[in-house]
């Protein structure tokens, strides 16, 4: 007998939970709806709530909100706050956005190893920005040993999801055999690629 009340037990935590997971989710559209309409206060009024309680998505939209100064005025401290609570959640673009902040000293004291660090993880679970910006880092050495070769690794990840800024990065490694053996041909793949995407640089060097 007792361990069927258990079960009921916990089946009920179970919908419970669900149901908050649910209604969370609700005020969460609510919010993106209005913040897509440019009432970036309603989306206040929806999201804040949500990332008080850990809201991870909330969390970053709040940050960016702030960061950009939508509806509010601008604070980077505060953009910062939220960044970080969504990025220790694993919130990958909590991540990388934090770790523009560090990169560019906003909100907080330019630091690039800490950069470094948030790429790193927004970088590993495949995010292009952040695996090319990583890339950037490990180019011209900031918060890690200058190392052409990874670099190289973080531009082609990013440049094969389609980022433009990668595909360029890349083209030059190849064109100038930074971490890669000179390759002209694979050069002109890459400018290509940024090019047809509106690249004026790649466009010129094409």
């Amino acid at each position: 007998m007792p361990i069927h009340k258990s079960i009921a037990t916990l089946a009920l935590a179970f919908f419970v939970l669900l149901g908050n997971g649910m209604a969370a989710a609700t005020d969460f559209d609510k919010g993106m709806k209005a913040y897509k309409s440019g009432e970036f206060k309603a989306a206040i009024v929806e999201w804040n709530p949500l990332a008080e309680q850990g809201f991870a998505s909330a969390q970053f939209y709040l940050g960016r909100i702030y960061d950009n100064g939508e509806g509010v005025t601008e604070n980077n401290e505060t953009a910062v706050k939220w960044y970080t609570l969504a990025a220790e959640q694993g919130d990958v673009k909590g991540q990388h956005n934090l770790g523009l902040m560090y990169d560019y000293g906003e909100g907080v004291t330019e630091n690039d190893e800490t950069a470094v660090k948030w790429y790193t993880k927004a970088a590993e679970q495949g995010f292009s920005s952040a695996q090319n910006n990583l890339g950037m880092m490990y180019k011209n050495g900031e918060g890690v040993a200058e190392n052409d070769k990874t670099a190289v690794k973080w531009f082609t990840k990013a440049a094969e999801q389609g980022d433009v800024e990668a595909q360029y990065n890349l083209a030059i490694m190849y064109k100038n055999g930074d971490g890669v053996l000179v390759n002209g041909e694979t050069a002109v793949k890459w400018y290509t690629k940024a090019a047809e995407l509106g690249d004026v640089s790649a466009q010129y060097n094409l």
